[in-house]
C-alpha cells in the first residue's frame, strides 16, 4: 500500500511539463495565463474626453453663477478634431466626446437650462471636473496586466481598450482521455443487460478542461490490449498527458494493467477510499495516469492527484481547502484516507449520500469532499474536519 502523499509525489514527478507559450487572439484568451507583463501601447483614455452629457466651458467663466453663455457648437462621441473654445462661450458635449481645446470643465446637463442658443449654468465647477484626461487611467508603456495573470473578462476589456489584438499566454497542457470497459456505451445508446453509460469520459474531459488543460483526444476501448494499444498510439501524437480509467484492479480483463505493467507501469493501491487502485506509466515518452473505473473513484482521483498540477501549470487558482465543523458523527475505515461527499453550510459541513464509489448522483449533490485521515476512525458531532471545495 502507498500513501496518498507518496502517490501524489510520483504523479508530480511524471508531470514535469516544459513551459511552452503561444500567441492567441484576445477573443480566445479567456481563462488563459499571461506569460509576461503586458504594456499598454497607448494612453488610456486615448484623448481628453467628457465624463458627462452637458456643456464644455472654461471654469473661470462659471466661477460665479448663475451665468448665461452662448452655445457656439456641439461635439458628439464620434471621430472629430478637437475644436477650440473661446472665452465666455460654451459647447454642447456628449459623454466620451473630445473636450475642445481651451475648455477645462464640463457642466452636467442637469445643472443647466437652455433657451434658444444660450445656456444658463446654475452650478459652478472647478478645473478638471467631469473631464477625463488623456493617460489618466494608464500611460503608454505602463503595465496593464502582470505576468501570470489568469485572464477574466475585465482583463480582456483592458487589452481591447488598448487596441491589443493578440496576447502571449501559457500553452495549455494537451490531455488525452481513454476510458476502458466492455460494458461501456455512449449516452444516447440503448443499454443492454450489463451495459452502463460511460460517465468517466464526459467527467474527465470536463475536469481536465476546467483545470486549464486542452483535451485533444477522447476515446473508449473494449477490454482488449490491441484496442488499447491502438488508442495509446494515437493519443501520444496529440497529447502531453494521457488519463485512463478502469482496467487496473486485480481481477481478470484488467486491460490497462495487462498492457502497461509489462512495459514498466507501476500498478498498486493507495491508502485512500474511494480510489484505492492507482497506476502510472510512461508510453512513448508521454506520462499515463491511470485511475480506477468506478465513476466517483475516477473523479476524486483526478481531483487529488492531477487537478492541482494542471491548475498550477495553467496559472489557475487552486481549489479552496478549509476546515469546517461536522454536523453529525462519522465512522471511517482505519488505515485509509476517506474522501466523503459533503455540502457546506456556513462554517459547518454535512454528509451527502454514502461512501460508495458508484454513487454519482451523491457526488453531484455535493459541493465538497470531507477528508478523514488514515489514523482517524471516528469524528464526533461538532468536531473539525478538512474540507476540499469542488
Amino acid at each position: 500500500m502507498t500513501s496518498v502523499e507518496q502517490h501524489a509525489a510520483l504523479v508530480r514527478s511524471l508531470l514535469q511539463f516544459a513551459l511552452a507559450t503561444e500567441t492567441v487572439p484576445i477573443t480566445a484568451a479567456l481563462g488563459r495565463a499571461t506569460t509576461h507583463a503586458v504594456l499598454s501601447p497607448v494612453d488610456l483614455p486615448l484623448f481628453r474626453n467628457s465624463q458627462m452629457d452637458g456643456f464644455a466651458v472654461r471654469a473661470a467663466d462659471v466661477a460665479s453663477v448663475p451665468v448665461t453663455l452662448p452655445i457656439v457648437g456641439e461635439v458628439s462621441a464620434r471621430a472629430a478634431s478637437p475644436a477650440f473654445l473661446e472665452p465666455g462661450t460654451a459647447v454642447r458635449i456628449m459623454t466620451g466626446a473630445v473636450v475642445p481645446e481651451g475648455a477645462d470643465a464640463v457642466i452636467p446637463v442637469e445643472d443647466t437650462t437652455v433657451l434658444d442658443d444660450h445656456v444658463t449654468i446654475t452650478r459652478s465647477r472647478s478645473t478638471g471636473e467631469y473631464v477625463r484626461d488623456r493617460g489618466s487611467d494608464a500611460q503608454a508603456g505602463s503595465d496593464i496586466l502582470p505576468a501570470g495573470q489568469h485572464l477574466a473578462a475585465r482583463h480582456l476589456a483592458v487589452l481591447a481598450a488598448a487596441g491589443i489584438e493578440h496576447v502571449e499566454v501559457v500553452r495549455r497542457v494537451r490531455v488525452a482521455v481513454i476510458t476502458t470497459g466492455a460494458e461501456l456505451i455512449a449516452t444516447g445508446e440503448l443499454p443492454q443487460p450489463g451495459q452502463v453509460y460511460d460517465a468517466n469520459q464526459v467527467a474527465l474531459v470536463a475536469a481536465a478542461t476546467s483545470a486549464g488543460a486542452e483535451v485533444t483526444y477522447a476515446h473508449r476501448v473494449w477490454d482488449e490490449p490491441a484496442a488499447l494499444l491502438g488508442a495509446l498510439d494515437e493519443a501520444v501524437t496529440v497529447a502531453d498527458l494521457i488519463l485512463t480509467s478502469g482496467g487496473i484492479s486485480m481481477g481478470d480483463y484488467e486491460v490497462v494493467r495487462e498492457l502497461l505493467e509489462p512495459r514498466g507501469a507501476l500498478v498498486g493501491h493507495v491508502d485512500m477510499q474511494p480510489g484505492g487502485p492507482q497506476a502510472t506509466a510512461v508510453f512513448d515518452g508521454v506520462p499515463v495516469i491511470c485511475f480506477p473505473g468506478n465513476p466517483v473513484s475516477t473523479q476524486i482521483s483526478f481531483e487529488v492527484f492531477v487537478a492541482p498540477i494542471l491548475r498550477e501549470r495553467a496559472g489557475l487558482p487552486q481549489a479552496r481547502r478549509s476546515t469546517k465543523t461536522l454536523n453529525e458523527s462519522v465512522r471511517s475505515a482505519p488505515g485509509k484516507r476517506q474522501f466523503l461527499r459533503g455540502r457546506i453550510d456556513g462554517e459547518s459541513v454535512a454528509l451527502v449520500s454514502g461512501p460508495g464509489s458508484h454513487l454519482v448522483a451523491g457526488l453531484a449533490a455535493a459541493d465538497c469532499l470531507i477528508v478523514i485521515p488514515e489514523s482517524v476512525t471516528t469524528v464526533g458531532l461538532g468536531e473539525t474536519v478538512e474540507v476540499w471545495e469542488l
